[in-house]
């Protein structure tokens, strides 16, 4: 998959069928405006998708900046389904004051080679949020390209939000959150080197740092599965700080895996958070922790995935 980030002098020779959002989550609302471009790589158009760095809510000052799925997630999540080119397109003080019109002539047309776009119902673009899904119906008629606009996509009679999904990470609601995604919530990351405590207690693990930008569900313990080389396995994780074994307020993910004992140190690795087992605690000794680890390992061998 081809990257255009950081700059604004960019033109795509190919003619492309393209989506454009936030993408925060890539949720199954997205998911249906990314088959709509998916689809017709059959017609010989590139498959791009048009996202904003940083997100407007970012940007704006609407959001802490905690995202459902990271730069890099995404980056690999749109390559995986089969996405040809993304457009990380620099949301600054000058383009933000685009006119819409502006922006569908100059950046959508003459740079992107839009010949299809597909955007949601609600999409809002240009100086003041002014331009709409009607203005990119009556640009494409004019400029000679075609739209899709996809309704919202709801989920038991509620419309699936990039909101809806982070107020059931936010709970701890795992299994909805899978539901409004299309697949378990991910946090990803190289793994990194614990105090290996784990080792000396029979439960070597697998830690990785997602960073601040991460939104991260309630701390405590996961059904979960790690994916690394495109290989699954099932483990147990705990989402925080660690208190038995560090006093360091470093937010981070550890996870137990059940049926491997090779080193996956400095690999990137995926955790798909599955199911809430129970709170993060502080045990009174290491044989206390070991115990409830042995627990929390036999009652996730015994969840379904």
């Amino acid at each position: 998959m081809e990257i255009i980030a950081n700059t604004l002098d960019f033109y795509l020779n190919k003619e492309t069928a393209a989506a454009i959002g936030k993408f925060d989550g890539i949720h199954i609302g997205h998911r249906r405006l990314l088959d709509e471009i998916l689809s017709r790589k059959k017609d010989g158009l590139a498959a791009c998708v048009f996202t904003f760095d940083p997100a407007p809510a970012v940007f704006f000052g609407g959001s802490d900046g905690r995202e459902l799925t990271t730069k890099e997630e995404k980056r690999f999540l749109f390559e995986r389904m089969g996405v040809d080119i993304l457009v990380e397109f620099p949301l600054n003080r000058e383009t933000a004051a685009m006119a819409p019109e502006t922006f569908v002539s100059e950046v959508l047309v003459r740079r992107m080679n839009v010949s299809f776009l597909a955007a949601g119902k609600d999409l809002s673009f240009g100086a003041r949020g002014a331009g709409n899904a009607e203005l990119l119906r009556q640009m494409g008629l004019k400029l000679g390209f075609g739209v899709g606009i996809i309704d919202k996509v709801c989920l038991e009679d509620r419309e699936v939000s990039s909101t809806y999904v982070r107020s059931q990470v936010e709970a701890g609601n795992m299994e909805l959150a899978d539901r409004l995604l299309g697949m378990p919530y991910m946090v990803a990351g190289r793994v990194v080197r614990g105090k290996q405590l784990g080792r000396t207690i029979g439960f070597p693990t697998v830690n990785i740092i997602p960073g601040s930008g991460k939104l991260l569900p309630p701390a405590g313990v996961y059904f979960s599965q790690v994916r690394c080389k495109d290989k699954l396995y099932r483990d147990v994780s705990n989402v925080g700080y660690k208190p038995t074994v560090t006093s360091e307020k470093t937010l981070g993910v550890e996870s137990y895996l059940y049926d491997y004992g090779g080193d996956m140190y400095d690999m990137l690795i995926e955790v798909y958070l599955h199911s809430f087992r129970r709170p993060e605690q502080r045990f009174e000794s290491v044989e206390a922790l070991r115990r409830q680890l042995e627990e929390d390992i036999r009652a996730g061998v015994k969840y379904n995935m």
